[in-house]
């Protein structure tokens, strides 16, 4: 792996929390070299932000109050088919309401498919039928990205005053891909201290052998997501219960697919809420 970027690109605050943002590799990102495009931001839904074309893989770090950290770093990863990345839905909103908690946060900007129109939404909407032929190539550059975030948070634990075995991901669909790949084939560097797929594309074909130290898992989803994605959630949840490791599972009646920070007067509204239980009652949360 090359060598991770060191110097910090300072960026304007914004709000209480966002204090810099940080380039995973200090040059190119490794097997995309040749990729020449630039970054775009779709911001037609104010409450819905898409970044698409990602080619430079970044974390953007939300520190807490020092009186209200607890030694716990979060890395979410948003989802967006591999094709864009909603970045403020199951983003940085994810983030502000985690950080509000005492953890320090960072939200990952992974590789994502070379897109050349400007409606990056539409068009995984015409091509829901082949989108898993389309991202197929662009999967294994997304979840390398998070695995170094894991090992960059790590080894800048002391930095970010957090305890280097409590660092986790929680990601949301292809986010959630990203999130439960880690949990497979992980060395000490790179290995999650929990995970959190949240609504995760993640069929059988994906799983891999389960290691003895694998980290404790939160899975969540709606029983009516359109892709199907809950059946996805019971998957990994059968492969971690069979292997004997600790997980946690919800599946709730109604709130579809993509939810993530939205309000729809349901209860998936309040989500968020268990996971925070679920780290409370892993030890994740007291100093």
């Amino acid at each position: 792996m090359k060598k991770l970027l060191l110097v910090l690109l300072l960026v304007p605050i914004v709000g209480t929390a966002q204090d810099r943002t940080i380039r995973l590799y200090d040059r190119a990102a490794p097997g995309s070299e040749s990729w020449n495009w630039e970054e775009k931001q779709d911001n037609k839904d104010p409450e819905d932000q898409i970044t698409y074309n990602v080619v430079n893989p970044t974390l953007t770090v939300y520190s807490p109050a020092p009186t209200m950290a607890n030694g716990t770093g979060i890395i979410v990863v948003p989802g967006g088919a591999f094709m864009f990345l909603a970045i403020k839905n199951e983003g940085y909103d994810v983030a502000k309401w985690l950080v509000e908690k005492g953890f320090t946060v960072f939200v990952l900007k992974y590789r994502t498919l070379h897109l050349t129109n400007d409606d990056p939404k539409g068009f995984l909407m015409n091509h829901l039928s082949n989108w898993q032929d389309l991202v197929k190539d662009q999967i294994p550059f997304s979840v390398a990205d998070g695995r170094v975030a894991i090992e960059y948070v790590r080894t800048h634990a002391a930095e970010y005053k957090i305890k280097p075995n409590r660092i986790g991901m929680i990601g949301f669909s292809a986010g959630g891909t990203v999130t439960a790949s880690t949990a497979f084939e992980y060395n000490k560097n790179n290995r999650p201290d929990f995970i959190a797929p949240i609504y995760p594309y993640f069929p059988e074909n994906m799983q891999k052998p389960v290691l003895a130290d694998a980290p404790p898992m939160f899975l969540l989803a709606a029983s009516n997501d359109e892709g199907i994605f809950n059946l996805d959630c019971i998957g990994l949840y059968k492969h971690w219960f069979a292997n004997k490791k600790t997980i946690e599972l919800h599946l709730y009646a109604d709130g579809k697919h993509g939810f993530g920070m939205k309000k729809q007067n349901l209860p998936t509204d309040n989500w968020i809420d268990r996971f925070y239980e679920f780290l409370q009652g892993q030890g994740f949360i007291t100093n």
